[in-house]
């Protein structure tokens, strides 16, 4: 899938700009004017507009009996979002931390993953789970991880990582309008949020109107012809600069925003590495039995006649996320790791 793609779904080109959160709330706020069953509710979404302002303004918009601020309990509120669903609504709720899944994860996974299996199809789960994912910025071991392939490696949820304010549009819009559940995971670094590390491509072109970004297909962002670099979320911007970089010394980088991990768009990837013959993956989640490991096993098992290198991984060593900042940008995917694996790939 090419870059064009990726606005596809809009009629007209996209001219103003938007930080990735305002193209988040405008996505909700669109589909809770188009349909009534859409709310939301969790954890300060209502006055305080969320704690990275994926909600800001919508309890102004539409009211406290569509815009729910919850108690501290994960459990009682994302079941309340699953009872809602199964019953015909279209809740999003937000975890606001990925790193609190633990709290209620038999809500998420022994629930709302399970349901429409349970029921054998007769039951759906039309409802969106969002949560704020990813370190650098000394939030501690409980408040820095992505954890993707973890909500991957259970079968029953789509999972969607945005990384651009176009992309955040496009999938909040199709995850709402999906019958299933469909797990939103959004990197405090793409936020656009003045408070924060500056982040130019956090703020971007956005098409009004209605958009959507289907959920399963992968964008290439550039187009090359040396390394395939296959990464989501915030890493695809690290990447895009590594690649900037790189291109001054001759080295041509193509790099694949996933921006669905389930369903994971194989078919792409192994485009792409055909082309390039070198496979590098960035995953800001843990190395070890994760999406990493996944994209690599699938490219070795359907065409391992691609690769004219061993495939590489940067990602984080599988341990806690330190708070000490050194340490912390020791075990992230940073440009400079990025860099120096390309790099190893070319020259092996």
């Amino acid at each position: 899938m090419t870059l064009t793609d990726a606005s596809a779904s809009s009629s007209a080109p996209a001219q103003r700009k938007l930080s990735t959160a305002k193209a988040m709330v405008e996505a909700i706020a669109q589909e809770m004017e188009r349909d009534e069953d859409v709310f939301v509710l969790g954890e300060d979404v209502g006055a305080y507009g969320g704690i990275f302002s994926s909600t800001t303004g919508l309890l102004e918009k539409f009211g406290p009996r569509r815009v729910l601020d919850t108690p501290i309990s994960e459990t009682a509120f994302i079941g309340a979002a699953i009872g809602a669903a199964v019953e015909g609504l279209r809740p999003i709720v937000e975890l606001m931390f990925v790193d609190f899944f633990g709290v209620c994860m038999d809500q998420i996974y022994n629930h709302m993953a399970k349901i429409h299996f349970e029921s054998g199809g007769n039951v759906k789960v039309p409802m969106v789970l969002t949560a704020a994912v990813g370190g650098g910025y000394s939030d501690g071991a409980q408040h820095s991880q992505c954890l993707w392939g973890t909500f991957a490696h259970l079968p029953g949820m789509k999972v969607v990582a945005p990384s651009n304010p176009a992309d955040a549009k496009g999938l909040m819009t199709a995850a709402i309008r999906d019958d299933n559940p469909v797990v939103y995971l959004f990197h405090k670094g793409v936020m656009g949020l003045p408070w924060m590390a500056k982040n130019r491509r956090s703020i971007g072109p956005v098409p009004d109107g209605d958009h959507v970004v289907p959920i399963g297909k992968a964008n290439i962002v550039r187009p090359g012809s040396d390394v395939t670099v296959v990464t989501l979320s915030l890493s695809v911007h690290h990447s895009l600069d590594v690649a900037e970089e790189l291109a001054q010394q001759g080295i041509d980088c193509e790099v694949v925003d996933l921006r669905s991990v389930v369903p994971l768009d194989t078919d792409t990837i192994l485009e792409s590495v055909g082309r390039t013959g070198r496979l590098l993956v960035v995953d800001e989640d843990y190395l070890s039995f994760g999406l990493s490991g996944e994209i690599i096993a699938r490219v070795a098992e359907r065409d391992p006649g691609l690769l004219r290198a061993p495939a590489a991984r940067v990602a984080v060593p599988d341990v806690p996320i330190p708070y000490a900042r050194p340490l912390e940008y020791a075990v992230l995917p940073t440009p400079d790791r990025i860099r120096r694996a390309v790099l190893d790939l070319v020259n092996a």
